[in-house]
């Protein structure tokens, strides 16, 4: 019985998860911490093909799922979706994260931009770090790109070097509050993700 506890108890403290959320106010970064249950009932594992929308709302704009993407059920309330991009080759997986915080609540499109590239090992003029501004619609879009060893984890805590990793990104201005849709993962599998990915944020805005 004390064994069966211990694993319960375990179990239950691994489905905890701090998670940081940064809001800004004028000049000023505020962080606050959420304590959120993550895993208790395996919420971060793909849906069955079947179960999993094909199209879903973050903010104002639909987007729709690319076909062979897996669908995510996140717990943390940080991300308003999440998909995997599956390789079937090496069954490495890179993931797309969409994030809203709401009008004034995440600072300014550049500033992102520049905390993308930060969680880079290497310096800028070394992760091949792109940046272009495109109007689609009626909204500004901000596509970013960048390659090398990604620092994986929450801003302020333990985190993983992965080499040869690569980010694509893209910010999308509104009235609401930005939307930020980013993908990381083996360079070579985010790479053949791009289009894919660039046609998912545009289909949403026009």
């Amino acid at each position: 019985m004390l064994r069966r506890s211990r694993r319960r108890d375990a179990k239950l403290y691994r489905a905890v998860d701090i998670q940081l959320v940064i809001f800004y106010q004028g000049d000023m970064k505020i962080i606050r911490s959420i304590l959120v249950v993550s895993n208790l009932f395996g919420g971060l594992n793909p849906l069955r093909a079947a179960d999993a929308p094909t199209e879903f709302k973050v903010s104002e704009f639909t987007f729709t799922r690319p076909a062979s993407w897996e669908w995510v059920e996140s717990a943390s309330p940080m991300r308003k979706a999440e998909l995997k991009v599956p390789d079937t080759k090496t069954k490495a997986k890179a993931e797309v994260v969409f994030y809203h915080f709401g009008a004034g609540s995440a600072g300014g499109t550049q500033a992102n931009v520049e905390r993308w590239l930060r969680q880079f090992e290497e310096p800028r003029d070394r992760i091949k770090a792109k940046s272009e501004d495109v109007t689609i619609g009626k909204h500004k879009v901000t596509f970013v790109s960048a390659e090398g060893t990604y620092k994986s984890g929450m801003p302020g805590g333990p985190q993983t070097p992965m080499p040869n990793y690569a980010l694509m990104g893209a910010i999308i201005e509104s009235g609401e509050g930005s939307v930020f849709v980013k993908m990381t993962g083996p360079k070579e599998l985010t790479r053949s993700a791009a289009a894919d990915f660039k046609k998912m944020v545009e289909g949403a805005l026009k």
